[in-house]
């Protein structure tokens, strides 16, 4: 196996920029996972790693070895799309073996090695059929199988998993990770599914409009994101946002609601964070989780007051949403045996720890 390194890596089609200024190293033997929305160039960088694409400017290293202007079949890659492209007349047996088949390899060492991943992937018994009587969990199995098959240095996979029902996309979570696990492959995943990032990926990177965001993993992407879009597009429900002004009073620097006025003292930590980054009175936003808010009685220290105007039972957990002065709501998760009724009058207090701060103005965070 191997790691792979991107540096300084562009990727242009004319006057269009799908991806730019890509520096992302990827560690051996490690699950990352390219998270992003539609169009934000996870593909094409997974297309640039394969050899379907080439860069414009940058280099790719694969371990060690500069592949930048190498195709496809010298990289020694798996690729395995969203759609299987199973051949239709060759039976799962035959779809697994085509690639020792196509390089030479005795019909023993063939079969050997096919028998190898169909005990690996647990398809033995469906070798005999073809693609047309597969499920769509078999075929994305035979897919992997015909992936695996000769041992590649790196694994890539194109939302291989998003064509499933929910249920069964995520039992294939866990089958993908142990499949990572078992093979000791160097797997690269991408995804635009937020939730299936976080569950798999050793690491994740987000990407937005070509550009990397942030690199992590899960929980420091979750818990301490880079800037407000990775902290909106992680999470469900996503984390809450306030519109604040840093204004000094009594020595400390305090955090003013800009909705009605409330003030809410922050920790010494985040008036540190605050003078090193603004200037007294610059506009801030205060992020934070929806575990990290707690439901408490109007008037109660460092609150905001607001009221109750939905709530929704999730089971093990309920999300109440309370709506704040100037629009603004904050969606707040309590035990299930919370009391909360709609149109109940509350306030909403914070865990200091897990506040996060970003500029107004360019949306990055001010904790790093």
């Amino acid at each position: 196996m191997a790691d792979i390194i991107l540096k300084d890596v562009y990727k242009r089609f004319k006057d269009f920029t799908a991806v730019s200024n890509l520096n992302l190293e990827i560690r051996d033997k490690e699950f990352l996972v390219l998270l992003g929305p539609s169009g934000c160039g996870k593909t094409t960088t997974l297309r640039m790693i394969s050899g379907l694409e080439l860069p414009s400017e940058g280099k790719i290293l694969l371990d060690g070895e500069d592949v930048t202007m190498n195709r496809a079949s010298q990289r020694d890659i798996a690729f395995m799309f969203q759609l299987f492209a199973l051949y239709p007349h060759l039976s799962a047996y035959q779809n697994i073996a085509f690639p020792l088949k196509t390089q030479g390899e005795k019909k023993d060492f063939i079969d050997k090695e096919v028998k190898r991943i169909a005990k690996l992937l647990q398809i033995e018994n469906i070798l005999k059929r073809k693609p047309k009587q597969l499920a769509g969990g078999d075929m994305q199995r035979v897919a992997l199988g015909r992936c695996l098959i000769r041992k590649p240095k790196a694994l890539l996979l194109d939302e291989p998993i998003g064509t499933l029902d929910a249920k069964f996309r995520e039992e294939m979570w866990t089958e993908l990770k142990k499949l990572h696990v078992d093979s000791q492959s160097t797997s690269v995943y991408v995804t635009h599914d937020q939730m299936e990032a976080m569950s798999m990926g050793d690491r994740i990177a987000v990407m937005d409009k070509a550009v990397l965001q942030q690199v992590g993993e899960p929980f420091e992407v979750y818990s301490n994101p880079k800037n407000l879009f990775v902290a909106k597009f992680i999470g469900s429900p996503g984390m809450n946002f306030l519109d604040m002004k840093a204004v000094p009073e009594g020595g400390k620097i305090i955090l003013k609601f800009t909705g009605d006025g409330t003030s809410v003292e922050i920790s010494d930590l985040l008036q540190d964070k605050v003078r090193s980054h603004h200037e007294e009175g610059r506009e801030l936003v205060l992020g934070i989780r929806p575990e990290d808010l707690s439901l408490v009685s109007p008037g109660t220290k460092n609150s905001i007051s607001g009221s109750i105007y939905v709530v929704e039972n999730m089971g093990n957990h309920k999300i109440v949403d309370v709506e704040l002065a100037g629009n603004t709501t904050l969606r707040v998760r309590v035990a299930p045996k919370v009391k909360t009724d709609i149109g109940d009058n509350v306030a909403v207090s914070f865990n200091m720890e897990m506040v996060r701060l970003f500029d107004a103005d360019s949306g990055d965070s001010i904790m790093y």
